[in-house]
């Protein structure tokens, strides 16, 4: 796996794109502060840049560079939900235009995999994560279910888990408000 993240990590770094294993389904990633890797998975997914992505970040404290505000509400459901949760947050910042949609929201991970959090650690930022599939096809949950046409557009393919088949339920869907009001979105 050492290999692996190095090579990941390698390409991330240059402004590329990987194929890569997550908690919930085989995915597309990049540097999620980099415009020009972020349009690129757009292109590889024939998606419009209206349809925002969703960042894996490490931990909490990563999670506050990239918002005006972490509810405290956040902090709590972090801690406690046990299945993958992605969260929708208010005010991004730190974050290129193409990534944040026009309303100002950001979507967010802490994943359970530790290939994706020591990818991310080694990075030291968040990377973005979408299914590997052209939009509107279905979501591939092990990698040979990944297209040859994915797997021929992206920079780098992880070797990683590539003999894993995960659980087809993709993450909870949450809106945290910055006021602490929160709606389910996907459970």
């Amino acid at each position: 796996m050492q290999e692996d993240l190095s090579k990941a990590l390698e390409v991330l770094r240059s402004g590329g794109t990987i194929l890569y294993p997550t908690d919930t389904i085989w995915g597309i990633g990049c540097d999620a502060t980099n415009a020009k890797a972020i349009n690129k998975i757009y292109k590889i997914k024939v998606r419009s840049p209206q349809k925002s992505l969703i960042l894996l970040a490490e931990n909490a404290t990563m999670i506050k560079e990239y918002l005006e505000n972490l509810p405290e509400i956040a902090l709590e459901v972090l801690d406690t939900f046990k299945e993958p949760l992605t969260i929708i947050y208010e005010k991004a910042r730190n974050l290129p235009r193409n990534l944040v949609p026009d309303d100002g929201t950001i979507a967010i991970r802490v994943p359970r995999d530790e290939f994706c959090l020591q990818l991310i650690r080694l990075l030291g930022k968040p990377i973005t994560s979408t299914s590997a599939n052209i939009s509107g096809d279905p979501s591939p949950v092990s990698f040979s279910k990944v297209s040859n046409e994915i797997k021929e557009a992206v920079d780098y393919i992880c070797t990683t888990n590539q003999t894993v088949v995960n659980s087809p339920k993709p993450s909870a869907i949450i809106k945290i408000n910055d006021d602490g009001q929160m709606n389910i979105i996907r459970s």
